[in-house]
């Protein structure tokens, strides 16, 4: 039987999504190079966002190995902090804005690719890097939401918090199409001023409905009333790969 720690499969998914990144960026697309650039596109976004979220994972595990046993309870009170931060950032960003992505992107390619991911882009875009930024985001934070518990903020304020978020990258579309004269997406070319307001208030719409989904979920696959084994926020979990050789 082949276990592998829950804390190798962040670091492994980390340097994953590193990889992406540096891919992506050494692509010389022309989109990169107008009005925003790579920033412009929540995909882009989005790939900082799980990045980021996973290094803060790392450094939250390697924090617990430092501090453990240590009885400074400076270095417990920081580690708190950054426990904290994980969890906010999973709760907020990560799980609401990676499964957004997968979602809307696999939905209307299914309905016609050229709304949203022209064949065009095949000559640069790899099928694996596709996959990597549209794809594989949505079981790796799922596998790090099942081999860890979270801990979400209120309601309110997560809520609260991912509305900003939502609004803040429609408003900065329309920034762009108000720069260029070009919509980020092809498909917001071809549909008229009130369809864009209903979509754009659908996406907040949604974005909420996922952040309700990521509590409930964490609930679901945590029992609150039971204390995992763990110290200080690094969870002794073990993900099964199969037989060993």
């Amino acid at each position: 039987m082949a276990l592998v720690p829950c804390q190798v499969l962040r670091v492994a998914i980390l340097l994953s999504y590193c990889s992406i990144l540096c891919n992506y960026k050494a692509i010389e697309m022309p989109s990169h190079q107008t009005y925003g650039g790579s920033w412009k596109f929540l995909t882009f976004i989005d790939l900082v966002i799980q990045a980021v979220f996973f290094g803060i994972c790392v450094l939250t595990d390697l924090s617990s190995l430092l501090t453990r046993g240590s009885g400074n309870q400076e270095q417990e009170r920081q580690l708190k902090k950054l426990i904290s931060l994980r969890d906010w950032m999973l709760a907020v960003l990560a799980f609401p804005v990676g499964v957004f992505v997968v979602a809307v992107f696999w939905i209307i390619y299914a309905y016609d690719r050229e709304m949203i991911y022209p064949k065009l882009l095949d000559n640069f875009i790899p099928g694996w890097l596709n996959h990597g930024m549209h794809t594989t985001v949505l079981p790796f934070i799922l596998i790090e939401m099942r081999t860890s518990h979270h801990a979400y903020p209120s309601r309110n304020s997560g809520l609260a918090a991912i509305c900003t978020f939502s609004v803040g990258y429609i408003l900065w579309v329309c920034w762009v199409h108000h720069v260029t004269g070009m919509w980020v997406y092809p498909f917001l070319e071809h549909i008229g001023p009130g369809a864009r307001i209903i979509f754009f208030g659908s996406t907040t719409i949604l974005m909420n409905f996922l952040y309700l989904l990521g509590e409930v979920l964490n609930s679901y696959i945590w029992d609150t009333q039971r204390t995992p084994l763990s110290w200080q926020g690094m969870e002794i979990n073990f993900i099964y790969m199969g037989p060993s050789s």
